[in-house]
């Protein structure tokens, strides 16, 4: 361990540790790990043993699954590094094990160690041996830990299960199977293993650290990891021959090499690292330094929407992209290579206090939003956040008195958010066709369902869809009618998982235009995702999906059909980052990004408490 959060207890820096998860537990010299994640270890800990921590976990959990006793007979099909585990983990609680695989030298490496008895799949006579194995009773429970596109090894596991008995399934295997076995003759009970166990794929456990009660989940991912660990330490697994090939960090792509090529049988791959050196270098710079340029950027955060839209449109001669800090290290020096940043970095102080940084993009988690609004206002940066500006109440008026501070001292800060919608050339279009003035204003969204477990539905990181995704449409009104918010009113579909995710949003302005917004998540597919209805002084516009607009009025009515779907991400980034070339204000102001996050945030309040909520 070389540092920890300042809310993290059990663990100080020198610590051995295991850890797992996917995009946390990366081949890598460092890598920041989720507290669950982490199983502290012995001072004297072998870590050659300890690295097989994932894989043993999820082979643990299907055992769990298996539900075997003492004395109980298991057979395992797939006798590869999972299997192997599967059966030492099996051996050392006392159950009888018979290992089954295609593959005659993993076999012989798992005889006398993961298994009783080994036999190789279409042996003749299989049924029958493992039939004599079991006296007569077959297997109380079979695991696959298997990998394979074929239906053989779960009938096989069907036959060889006794009456009643379990099959489990691990490995990546299809779920169809022959129904005489499994129904008729011997009501099998079939079970999945979800990777390392209770607590996989739950933000709540895995980003947030919150633990199960031990009385209600007795075994999670973490303390599954935490029981092999403990086998390990206390000598009760031979695992010295799972290590059939280690490779030092430099000539790691040998190991890969190795897989790839299929020429010499292997087990467990390990790679080496300098566990030595305690500097890292948190900071690496290009070869050579970025030219000068007359907008200076910074990107913190580059997930998938600023690979997508942000990053390609930051482009031209006047631009100068500079340093790049996400909570990922392999992310930031892909995302340096790709985009040709001056440097990566894992501290945000070299993005906020640099003086050749002027202007910051913002693309992280909706819960960190407003903090680096607030931190890069309060530096001097132009910033550009993606949606949305502020999470709650208090966010936003963080943000506020962050650009009342430098107003105060004749500044007018440059705060941008992503509402690319205004910008499409349609959007151009329709209010070319019905000029400024009070509306009246319809917005339908066919949003298409987002399950709960998903991080943007989750109600501390991503606030939910009404914070996260309706904000766009409000501004969207703001922006057409060219008037601010003063009242909301909104309801929410009854949904049983309290989604807030099939809402009606009913706003008035200041000017007497009326809108209303209805966000819908249980539409079909089919249907175009945006539909936009604009009414002004005898003329209508019509936008269909940011594909097609139809304006009609005392002349003839007109279409325009674009050949692809354009929603002004582009024409967005230029449009900011010419007005800071230019020395021009934000193209959406600060009052309007206020006032349309105040405006979402209303149409929460309105939903708990039924009532129109006044806005201020």
């Amino acid at each position: 361990v070389l540092d920890v959060a300042p809310d993290v207890r059990g663990f100080a820096p020198g610590d051995k540790v295991a850890c797992g998860g996917v995009g946390y537990a990366n081949h890598a010299e460092v890598v920041a790990v989720p507290v669950n994640l982490c199983v502290k270890l012995a001072p004297d800990a072998r870590l050659d043993l300890a690295a097989y921590n994932t894989v043993a976990a999820i082979a643990l959990q299907g055992i769990r699954q298996a539900d075997l006793r003492l004395g109980e007979s298991a057979v395992v099909i797939g006798m590869g590094l999972i299997g192997q585990l599967t059966g030492l983990m099996l051996k050392a609680a006392g159950v009888r094990v018979v290992g089954i695989d295609i593959n005659a030298a993993v076999l012989d490496l798992a005889t006398g160690r993961a298994a009783d008895l080994t036999l190789l799949t279409g042996e003749p006579g299989l049924p029958e041996q493992v039939d004599e194995f079991t006296h007569g009773l077959g297997a109380d429970a079979v695991l696959i830990t298997a990998g394979t596109s074929s239906t053989e090894p779960v009938n096989l596991a069907g036959r060889l299960a006794r009456k009643k008995g379990k099959v489990v399934i691990v490995g990546a295997v299809p779920t169809g199977f022959d129904r005489d076995p499994y129904y008729y003759r011997k009501e099998l009970e079939l079970r999945m293993s979800c990777s390392y166990g209770p607590g996989r794929y739950d933000l709540d456990y895995e980003e947030k650290g919150r633990d199960y009660p031990a009385a209600y989940v007795r075994w999670t991912e973490n303390r599954n990891m935490t029981a092999f660990q403990a086998l390990v330490q206390e000598g009760r697994l031979e695992m010295e021959y799972l290590t059939t090939h280690s490779f030092d960090l430099e000539d790691a792509p040998g190991a890969y090499d190795l897989i790839l090529a299929r020429d010499e049988s292997y087990l467990g791959i390990l790679i080496r690292y300098d566990g030595d050196s305690r500097q890292f270098a948190k900071r690496i710079d290009a070869l050579s330094p970025a030219p000068a340029g007359r907008v200076n950027v910074a990107f913190i955060g580059a997930g998938s929407y600023a690979q997508s839209h942000l990053l390609p449109n930051v482009q031209g001669v006047d631009v100068v992209k500079r340093g790049i800090f996400t909570a990922s290290g392999t992310n930031s020096k892909s995302v340096q290579e790709r985009y040709g940043f001056e440097f990566t970095t894992s501290s945000e102080s070299d993005i906020l206090q640099a003086q050749n940084i002027d202007t910051v993009f913002v693309a992280t988690w909706h819960n960190t939003h407003a903090d680096f609004v607030g931190k890069c206002v309060t530096a001097g940066k132009n910033v550009f956040v993606e949606k949305p500006l502020a999470m709650d109440v208090e966010q936003l008026d963080a943000v506020a008195a962050a650009v009342a501070s430098r107003r105060e001292a004749g500044i007018e800060p440059r705060v941008m958010v992503g509402y690319n919608r205004r910008f499409s050339p349609l959007t151009v279009a329709a209010l070319d066709h019905l000029g400024k003035g009070p509306m009246t204003m319809l917005y339908r969204v066919n949003a298409g369902d987002i399950p709960l477990g998903t991080w943007i539905q989750d109600p501390d990181l991503g606030g939910g869809r009404i914070i996260g995704e309706v904000c766009h449409f409000v501004d969207y009104f703001i922006h057409a009618c060219g008037s601010l918010p003063i009242s909301v009113y909104a309801t929410a579909k009854a949904d049983p998982e309290n989604k807030e995710d099939c809402v009606v949003l009913n706003l008035t302005f200041a000017n007497g235009s009326v809108g209303t917004v209805c966000y819908l998540a249980n539409g079909p597919k089919s249907l175009p995702k945006e539909y936009i209805e604009l009414y002004r002084a005898g003329s209508v516009a019509i936008l269909r999906d940011f594909r097609e607009v139809e304006l009609h009025g005392s002349a003839k009515t007109s279409k325009k059909k674009l050949l692809g779907q354009n929603k002004g991400q582009k024409a967005m980034v230029e449009a900011w980052l010419n007005a800071i070339r230019d020395g021009r204000p934000s193209p959406i102001s600060f009052d309007e990004l206020f006032a349309g996050t105040r405006a979402t945030l209303g149409a929460i309040a309105s939903i708990r408490h039924g009532q129109v909520v006044r806005l201020v």
